[in-house]
């Protein structure tokens, strides 16, 4: 594996990321979240290069991550895994006590190798299935 940086990243560059990851079909404005500005946003750059996103917002000690992508030539080579497992550790370190994604079904295998468990609540958006998973901390 390509040595890696992990970063806080203004959110107009994770936009990029997510449109051209997660709804490339659908106009660039649909992957703003109306409250991005209130949220943190890691990128992991490979030769710097920006390669995958995630965005992480909390409300007390309850902490959310969304919009985690990786760019297609990437996937499947752990970069998402290094991501996930920073954020999951910055969450902590933040001193949550829960966190939870809202995961396409299709994923919640991967998020589950990281000790979030699937929800019975289940939702559909845009033809795609998702379930929110959760993580409970004890701090």
């Amino acid at each position: 594996m390509e040595e890696v940086q992990i970063e806080q990243i203004r959110v107009d560059l994770a936009w990029r990321i997510r449109h051209e990851v997660m709804y490339p079909t659908l106009p660039y404005d649909a992957i703003k979240l109306d409250n991005d500005k209130e949220g943190i946003h890691f990128g992991l750059f490979t030769r710097n290069r920006l390669t995958a996103v995630v965005s992480v917002f909390n409300k007390g000690k309850v902490y959310q991550f969304r919009k985690f992508a990786t760019i297609e030539s990437a996937q499947g080579k752990g970069y998402g895994s290094l991501l996930l497992n920073h954020i999951i550790n910055y969450m902590k370190d933040m001193g949550a006590e829960k966190i939870w994604c809202n995961a396409r079904v299709s994923a919640a295998g991967f998020y589950e190798k990281f000790g979030l468990t699937q929800t019975d609540q289940r939702t559909v958006s845009n033809g795609i299935d998702f379930v929110i998973m959760e993580l409970q901390l004890n701090n």
